[in-house]
């Protein structure tokens, strides 16, 4: 005979208790913990006697899978060049940002037979916003439903090339007494589908909510049993939204997409420098243009600085798309190396557009943008500046510098500063003015004199 018994799981982080706790000790949520029912089976399985076949990897064939093309090709390159056959993909981000908005566009376009399973919606508000996005699809099927034996009957009638779930958490195995979206039945519902789709080759798209501090509830153990996780950024408010993979056992997780919201659903920006540079002011203070690689993709920027005198002892450090940390590191170099006294001013770092940028590249745009708002003097609009500060001041090589200026070529910038190092690889270009600068030094008396 089976045994249950009880243990709380906090919802934020996973951590299990015994007992009930209203803070977790692992990440310090309150009122996190859920009740989870435990199912011990004390029956011991035999020992398996039969022989298990091992392979050497030269062995072991190879075949070329086949990949489901959305036709949005923003989508299909975060992808790693469209949908893997058998693959299981998590689509995670806030309410509202056009999850489910994204994955209709996606299921409509794909000429194939797709099962849309939804958990928070009817099948007529589903046909209310299938005629505001004007989606025309004769194999696109749906199935309000949330008992996952119910769900698995209709996929084995229908024999999709996708399943297309929305939600997880609203789904439920009905041989567990836990309610839907605890993480016993998300853990649950998301193995069976694993390994069903891995069994009878259809790709299956999850919608998964995130938690308030932007991670995919579940929490993390979701993410560790699919195949890729991509998440849907931006706000609610504005009208762009950004695509990027943070996991992909098929493909790169550097690729990013980029999308504008429209009345219509999501439409995908083709240009993005062009988007990310509209409505600029040519002639401020503490503004630069930057040029940053996502993935393949080089992208054009505009890095804004403000530098303000602080009345108070802690001068505000406070940045918007740029790493906090990273910009602690560069004001002390600046302080450090230029002899710049920012300890009595705040600063203020934004990425305009509301792209989060990690690469160390931007780096010395971000200096200079803040030498420029200090200084309160504009840096001419036609110079893109690239380049990574290194504690000592000096400006250090980045990768793909030929692609970062044939971007700056195309959008006509006429003058580029890039480190000493990428100076002789860039020196052909006749078209751009191309200074290279070894320190940080050399790159503000570059723009100051400009």
């Amino acid at each position: 005979m089976s045994k249950t018994r009880i243990k709380y799981i906090c919802s934020s982080c996973g951590y299990e208790s015994l007992r009930w706790l209203g803070k977790c000790p692992e990440c310090e949520s309150w009122n996190s913990f859920t009740e989870e029912i435990i199912e011990k089976d004390k029956r011991k399985t035999a020992a398996f006697s039969g022989e298990v076949e091992v392979k050497k990897i030269n062995e072991v064939g190879t075949k070329e899978e086949e990949r489901f093309k959305t036709g949005i090709a923003e989508f299909d390159r975060v992808l790693g060049g469209g949908i893997m056959q058998g693959s299981v993909i998590l689509l995670g981000g806030d309410p509202g940002i056009g999850k489910s908005t994204l994955a209709m566009q996606a299921a409509a376009s794909l000429n194939r037979k797709v099962l849309f399973v939804t958990g928070e919606e009817s099948a007529h508000q589903l046909k209310l916003r299938a005629t505001r996005l004007k989606l025309e699809a004769d194999e696109l099927y749906i199935l309000a439903e949330t008992d996952m034996s119910h769900i698995l009957k209709a996929i084995s009638q229908l024999q999709p090339s996708v399943v297309i779930i929305d939600s997880i958490q609203t789904m439920y195995r009905s041989e567990f007494e836990n309610s839907p979206g605890t993480i016993t039945q998300i853990r649950e519902c998301t193995s069976l589908l694993m390994g069903e789709a891995k069994q009878k080759h259809y790709s299956v798209i999850i919608v998964g909510h995130v938690t308030k501090e932007g991670m995919i509830a579940g929490p993390k153990l979701l993410e560790h049993i699919v195949d890729t996780v991509i998440q849907f950024e931006g706000e609610s408010h504005h009208s762009y939204r950004i695509l990027r993979a943070a996991k992909n056992r098929f493909g790169s997780t550097n690729e990013l997409g980029i999308f504008e919201m429209h009345e219509n659903g999501l439409r995908e920006v083709k240009n993005a420098s062009e988007y990310f540079l509209s409505g600029r002011n040519r002639r401020n203070s503490g503004s630069v243009i930057t040029c940053s690689i996502e993935g393949t993709k080089p992208i054009l920027l505009e890095v804004q600085a403000l530098v303000t005198s602080s009345n108070y002892g802690y001068p505000q450090r406070v940045s918007t798309g740029f790493d906090q940390r990273r910009l602690s590191i560069l004001l002390a170099v600046l302080e450090k190396r230029s002899g710049l006294k920012l300890s009595a001013h705040n600063v203020f770092i934004n990425m305009a557009g509301g792209v989060r940028i990690f690469e160390p590249a931007v780096d010395l745009a971000v200096c200079c943008s803040i030498v420029s708002s200090l200084k309160d003097f504009a840096i001419d609009n036609n110079t893109v500046i690239i380049g990574e500060v290194g504690l000592g001041g000096e400006i250090r090589s980045v990768s793909n510098i030929e692609k970062r200026i044939k971007e700056a070529e195309k959008l006509g910038f006429n003058r580029i500063i890039v480190p000493g190092d990428n100076y002789k690889e860039s020196s052909s270009y006749q078209k751009l003015k191309i200074e290279p600068a070894n320190n940080l030094s050399d790159a503000i008396k570059i723009v100051s004199s400009s």
